[in-house]
């Protein structure tokens, strides 16, 4: 599925889809006015849209909207389409995996060798995935929209960071996003701030270190 078709469902399906249209417009920063111009339509129908007070609009006004929002976008250089497009920052994830059954965080971190150094946090959530990132990439690049993709199909995964000098940064940008990983691992870390530990264990998440490297890493969890 492409990025004009993810659009167009979430409108499709949406129980409410002039507010799905006005965070959709808001997200690629283009006012009424804008986009009712590139339409040739008045700024009122499209305020009519996203506050209901026009029926919902059919496939055929959702496909010229989508294709607005790109070719508006396309014009002041394409950053948004970059932000959401499935290979921008991809430089950054190494590899990524879903699971098609639940492992526990226990099985997680012995197939991982992985040594949890927050004990006293309780493993409550399972494992569907996990992304192995380049920390040094994802924290230089990286911006909140960014993130989601290291989440691929669940959230409940863990995320695996290589090039940890004190892994202070990558707990810092888990703590400050909304979304949270189900565990963190740490691939060869120099050593780790206690500062993020201390994250770790006030977000609930365990934290752990490896000292495989990561092509040993990832062909023990392929192997999951």
């Amino acid at each position: 599925m492409d990025f004009e078709e993810k659009i167009a469902g979430e409108i499709v399906l949406s129980s409410k889809p002039g507010a799905t249209m006005r965070k959709w417009r808001e997200i690629f920063g283009i006012s009424q006015q804008e986009l009712a111009r590139h339409l040739g339509i008045s700024a009122s129908v499209i305020s009519d849209y996203e506050s209901g007070r026009r029926k919902s609009p059919g496939v055929g006004m959702v496909r010229k909207f989508v294709r607005a929002l790109i070719e508006i976008d396309e014009r002041r250089g394409g950053e948004i389409i970059k932000k959401f497009s499935p290979t921008y920052g991809e430089e950054a994830i190494l590899d990524m995996r879903d699971f098609p059954y639940e492992v526990s965080v226990e099985e997680f971190m012995k197939a991982a060798e992985a040594k949890i150094i927050n004990g006293e946090v309780e493993f409550k959530r399972a494992i569907y995935g996990y992304t192995i990132l380049d920390s040094l990439k994802a924290i230089l690049h990286y911006n909140s929209f960014d993130y989601l993709k290291v989440y691929g199909w669940s959230i409940d995964r863990a995320l695996i960071f290589t090039g940890v000098y004190y892994g202070r940064s990558p707990m810092v940008a888990i703590r400050a996003h909304p979304l949270k990983p189900s565990a963190v691992v740490y691939v060869q870390p120099r050593k780790v701030d206690e500062l993020a530990i201390k994250l770790a264990t006030l977000e609930n998440i365990p934290l752990a270190v490896t000292q495989l490297d990561v092509k040993k890493l990832k062909e023990k969890l392929r192997a999951l």
